[in-house]
């Protein structure tokens, strides 16, 4: 029913606001980081992007508040001259002119930068040429102050304007102030006015709606009006004027005829003279109101003039007496309004649809004429005559009798329509469509379609045989359970013929297949750490118990790896010596280990051995001792100690894994208080937006 919703009207933003919106959407929405290492290319890229974005969303906004403010051209009059009255018209059509240049203003800054940004030869240029043009983007939004101010005031009364429907069923009051207007409305529909005993209480149009014939009625109550002329009428009294001159409804004219309202009948009557024009191919019924202080019989013969006046060049137009105190004559007042408007929207209706005696002398009406006097009699084809030739030999009839019999089969023919509705009807009886197959073999109609799949025939693998097949085994079975019974020879349920050695073996060949399945699920998670080669522990002698449990005689190898170990020892210097303190944990470790034991305590209790060989002892036992590989296994004192470096360890690496893990399209603030969110004096609640 609502042609005109204004309340869904988006909401306009001041000029600051606009710039810190679009802004602030930029940075989120863009790539915040670039480099200065990147390729030129790339940086164009950067920066061209920045500025089509902010562009784009200066258009898009724009195009928003432009496309649902409404167009005084488009809508229907009523609302373009109420706007008018409102608002004036040309400072609302200036405002919205305004926003377009600015749309077009910001496209021109984004054409033209962009193409500077093309040829940006560092990253300097491209940044500053970026900021430029969002810097002449933000100075066309902020002369848009004045304007967007003035929209914003417009939409938040538009949105509190009634929906009226101007081309539904509706009822117009009108009439001097405090003549009962809003009272009335209120008792016959579901609006509610303030109602007050003094004038110019209704200060804009009010709707409300009620029922009649099953049918959906708007009541408009107007403000009053006083009699001068056009021009001298304010705002308030100009929307009840705009109401009756656009709006096809039936006029209700309040006359006060007790003067309680403050105005004379004298004035009441001048009035509805000035307005009258607005009546013209309208309804019009003159309510009498406040009957309860004076009737119409009350009138004196001045007053009856002055009222029949009123009803001059207008037979259709009646008087009703009316009070809103006593609801006497309301819903009489109600019902006659009602019926005047359908009475005369259907005269209009077939005023409008009766087009024929205006367009009959633009139509020609032809008819055929005959040529020539030739008879042209009905042509049956030779292969019919010839079918119905054959039939009738058959059926031993004649010629005329034959064709009888063929119309008369076709016509007694039974279609698919009939037959549905001999099974039932729709929804019943569901046609069979297999029997108007066309197939080499009439015989394949009602086949069953073969299913596939893998690309092979499903039936192909079924044995036709199966159900007799079955039902043969299960025959045996049931003659071998019979055999059994008469022998006693059944078991009872759960026992088994294996003896005690062979459930044995059946068990533990079920525990070794349990232990090989669980192996094989525990290989093949990845939670399995594995070992460097250099960290697993090579023992000679664990080696040669290996060899020997695969069956193997590892007496030779050890003896040669025990020979060349001390081949080596003999032969090489001190500096290989080193090497070999260094292999402690290879293969003779062990022996190595305790040969130097043994030297150090022999060199300590003999004091006749050489000074020579301690010297070289005690220097390789504390280059040994200074080695990595022979040192404390952890570096730290105690637990507490390793807690305290692996935090220290992961503050500092901090810094260095967020920035490697951001990228140039993440959505970072890099400056969390922008200049232009945070310069200069705010008030307060105006920095938490963000």
């Amino acid at each position: 029913m609502v042609l005109y919703n204004f309340k869904s009207l988006c909401v306009v933003p001041s000029a600051k606001d606009f710039v810190d919106i679009v802004l602030s959407k930029t940075q989120r929405k863009t790539p915040t980081v670039v480099h200065q290492g990147y390729q030129i290319s790339r940086i164009r890229k950067f920066y061209m992007r920045k500025v089509k974005f902010t562009q784009t969303s200066y258009h898009e906004k724009l195009t928003q508040i432009l496309d649902e403010f409404p167009r005084l051209d488009d809508i229907h009059p009523f609302y373009a001259d109420l706007i008018n009255v409102l608002y004036s018209r040309d400072h609302y059509k200036l405002a919205l002119g305004q926003l377009s240049t600015a749309r077009t203003l910001v496209d021109n800054v984004c054409k033209d930068y962009l193409k500077l940004l093309k040829f940006g030869d560092s990253l300097y240029r491209c940044k500053e040429l970026k900021r430029a043009a969002l810097g002449r983007m933000c100075t066309v939004m902020k002369k848009l102050g004045p304007s967007l101010a003035y929209l914003e005031q417009v939409r938040q009364h538009l949105s509190r304007l009634p929906s009226i429907d101007p081309s539904t069923r509706t009822i117009m009051i009108t009439g001097f102030p405090n003549t009962g207007k809003s009272s009335f409305i209120n008792k016959v529909s579901n609006a509610n006015v303030d109602v007050q005993p003094y004038a110019f209480t209704t200060k804009s149009l009010f709707i409300g709606h009620c029922d009649y014939k099953y049918m959906r009625w708007q009541v408009i109550d107007s403000p009053g009006i006083l009699d001068h002329s056009l021009e001298e009428r304010n705002t308030i009294e100009m929307q009840a004027i705009t109401a009756l001159a656009h709006l096809h409804a039936t006029v209700l004219y309040f006359l006060d005829i007790s003067e309680s309202c403050g105005y004379s009948l004298q004035k009441q009557v001048d009035l509805f003279h000035n307005i009258k024009p607005l009546f013209q191919n309208k309804p019009l019924l003159i309510v009498a109101n406040k009957q309860d202080l004076k009737k119409l019989d009350e009138l004196d013969e001045e007053e009856k003039k002055l009222v029949e006046s009123m009803l001059a060049n207008r037979p259709d137009t009646k008087i009703m007496p009316m009070s809103n105190m006593t609801d006497e004559g309301i819903t009489s007042v109600l019902h006659s309004a009602c019926d005047m408007l359908l009475a005369h929207r259907i005269e209009r209706k077939l005023a409008s649809t009766n087009k024929m005696q205006d367009l009959s002398n633009r139509l020609q009406i032809s008819m055929p004429v005959a040529r020539d006097n030739k008879p042209r009699p009905v042509s049956i084809p030779e292969s019919v005559l010839k079918q119905r030739e054959a039939r009738a030999k058959k059926a031993k009839l004649s010629p005329d009798a034959a064709a009888a019999a063929a119309e008369e089969a076709s016509s007694s023919r039974k279609l698919e329509r009939d037959i549905e509705m001999e099974h039932g009807g729709p929804g019943i009886y569901s046609g069979d469509y297999k029997k108007n197959y066309i197939l080499d073999n009439p015989d394949w109609k009602y086949d069953i379609v073969p299913e596939i799949l893998d690309g092979k025939n499903v039936a192909d693998f079924i044995d036709p045989d199966i159900d007799r097949k079955l039902a043969e085994l299960e025959a045996e079975e049931a003659e071998y359970e019979r055999q059994a019974q008469e022998r006693g020879e059944m078991m009872e349920e759960g026992e088994s013929d294996l003896d005690e050695e062979q459930k044995e073996q059946v068990e533990q060949i079920r525990t070794h297949r349990k232990v090989i399945i669980q192996n094989r699920r525990l290989l093949k998670t990845n939670n399995k750490p594995v070992l460097p080669r250099k960290a697993r522990a090579r023992n000679l002698d664990a080696a040669a118990a290996n060899l020997e449990g695969m069956g193997l005689d590892a007496e030779k190898m050890v003896e040669r790896a025990r020979s060349r170990s001390r081949v080596r020892g003999r032969k090489r210097g001190r500096d290989d010596e080193e090497g070999d303190a260094e292999m402690d944990t290879t293969a003779d470790g062990e022996d190595a280990m305790m040969d130097d034991a043994a030297a150090s305590s022999t060199a300590s209790t003999s004091r006749g051995r050489s000074s020579t060989r301690s010297a070289s002892l005690a220097r390789l036992r504390s280059r040994s001792r200074d080695h990595k590989r022979i040192a404390s296994p952890s570096p730290f004192r105690d637990v507490s100690q390793k807690l305290q470096a692996e935090r220290l360890n992961r503050s500092v690496h901090k810094k260095f894994v967020k920035t490697a893990s951001r990228g140039e399209s993440d959505r970072v603030y890099l400056d969390p208080k922008p200049k232009h969110l945070y310069s200069g004096t705010t008030s307060i609640g105006k920095r938490d937006r963000r």
